[in-house]
């Protein structure tokens, strides 16, 4: 059985969505929170080169994450959750718009998606289920499928735009026995899953990690970047 190594996670797949960005977050049932939620007055909370971002879509991004991994909105988000979501989704937008004007198609990142929405699917249980899921996130399949294919649209831009700079042979061996030493045995023991690998059985995932690190901070100087170039407003709670 090959042994796990966690993998990095993009910024925006740990809260937002997509972006440093790509966290998570929503739910099946006893949404009642996320509806009250809905129902509050809109407004403007930022706005992307005129393009605004509302209240509710930073309501409905954190319950789209949630939604992803099955687990159930017990609470509305509050105003600290939101924040965090509305940069995210500021991230979100402009790594769209690069991904636009790279010509990186919704069309190919459909096979993505598909894959995706299977895996909410086998989480809700049952179809059922899943439909209501949906229904309390006020979205339509159609419309989960959308934000999907731009989530791997999103991956795939970092993938072409950032992994040639950072090879995994640029990973030196000391960095990779650092890691090992430092943070896979001390994660590996607080586990309690037996006796650690040796270093050469975990190595290339280890490697692969160390990458995605330094993707992720190539990823945060480049929306910085971005966001220089663009016109960014952000308004309070």
């Amino acid at each position: 059985m090959p042994v796990r190594v966690d993998r990095v996670r993009w910024p925006w797949a740990q809260a937002r969505v997509p972006v440093p960005l790509v966290a998570a977050l929503l739910a099946i049932t006893g949404c009642a929170a996320f509806a009250a939620q809905r129902e509050t007055v809109d407004r403007v909370i930022a706005s992307v080169d005129g393009a605004a971002i509302t209240l509710s879509d930073a309501a409905r991004a954190y319950g789209f994450e949630l939604w992803l991994e099955g687990k159930p909105l017990e609470s509305a988000p509050d105003a600290a959750a939101l924040a965090l979501v509305r940069d995210k989704l500021i991230d979100q937008m402009l790594l769209l718009g690069e991904a636009d004007a790279e010509n990186i198609s919704a069309e190919d990142s459909s096979q993505a998606a598909a894959e995706a929405l299977a895996e909410v699917r086998k989480k809700a249980g049952d179809e059922k289920s899943f439909q209501s899921s949906l229904r309390s996130l006020g979205m339509t399949e159609e419309q989960a499928v959308e934000r999907l294919r731009d989530r791997d649209r999103i991956l795939r831009l970092i993938e072409r735009r950032l992994r040639p700079s950072v090879p995994q042979g640029g990973i030196e061996q000391a960095e990779i026995g650092d890691y090992y030493q430092k943070t896979f045995l001390p994660e590996f023991a607080r586990r309690g899953q037996g006796a650690a690998p040796p270093l050469a059985e975990v190595e290339n995932q280890i490697r692969e990690v160390l990458v995605q690190k330094r993707m992720n901070e190539l990823l945060e100087a480049w929306l910085n970047n971005l966001k220089t170039n663009h016109r960014i407003k952000v308004y309070s709670f």
